[in-house]
């Protein structure tokens, strides 16, 4: 799991756009969503929170939301930080540094956006979740998009090439390849069933798809 840190948290925001086609739409019709599902006052979970883009738009939608930015970074906090003060939303925010499982705070909803393909499915995408499931309210909602398993043989080359159009260098062309198959552990949708039912969440639906990346939301049994 990387730990984005220097350089890498202060370009993320920069790069990331590059990296995941259809970045910016996933975000807004989550947003959509978590305004038609919360009333006023909820608070929301956010999973890797980073550099704070996430809960800036979110906080722009309902004036009363309050958030709980996670991150396994300091330096991508710090930024948030920074941010969270330059747009006077410091006291809506709750950091939490580490990991996941030593949160204890009931949310009414979470979002996990690119976070869990980092993790091997060898019992650390479980425990993510669950302690998701642990802090959520009952039929609260959770957001979750990552890098998906391939649907077709040219998926793959297809993303590169739409990454190339959003403005991804040569190299880090060569770096994204390299990271589809040594960094990244993408699930398919019948694991990620899975994973959801044992960790306590319903049937998850999918919002989102694009070129290689999914976005689903579940809710909390």
């Amino acid at each position: 799991m990387p730990h984005f840190q220097g350089d890498e948290a202060v370009n993320y925001d920069a790069k990331i756009t590059k990296l995941v086609p259809g970045y910016e739409l996933l975000h807004q019709l989550t947003g959509a969503q978590l305004l038609t599902l919360l009333p006023d006052d909820s608070v929301i979970l956010v999973v890797g929170a980073g550099t704070g883009r996430d809960i800036i738009e979110l906080a722009s939608i309902n004036e009363s939301w309050h958030f709980i930015a996670q991150d396994i970074s300091a330096d991508m906090l710090d930024i948030a930080k920074t941010q969270f003060t330059d747009h006077g939303l410091l006291s809506r925010v709750t950091f939490h540094y580490g990991e996941l499982t030593t949160l204890d705070t009931p949310v009414d909803a979470a979002l996990c956006l690119l976070v869990m393909h980092f993790l091997p499915d060898n019992g650390d995408k479980d425990t993510l979740l669950h302690s998701i499931r642990r802090n959520m309210v009952s039929s609260g909602a959770v957001f979750i998009a990552d890098l998906v398993v391939p649907e077709t043989k040219f998926e793959r080359e297809a993303q590169l090439a739409m990454c190339r159009t959003l403005g991804l260098t040569e190299i880090g062309e060569q770096r994204m390849r390299h990271n589809l198959s040594h960094e990244f552990y993408p699930l398919n949708r019948i694991r990620l069933a899975e994973l959801l039912e044992t960790s306590g969440f319903s049937n998850p639906h999918h919002y989102f798809k694009a070129l290689g990346f999914s976005g689903v939301v579940c809710h909390a049994l």
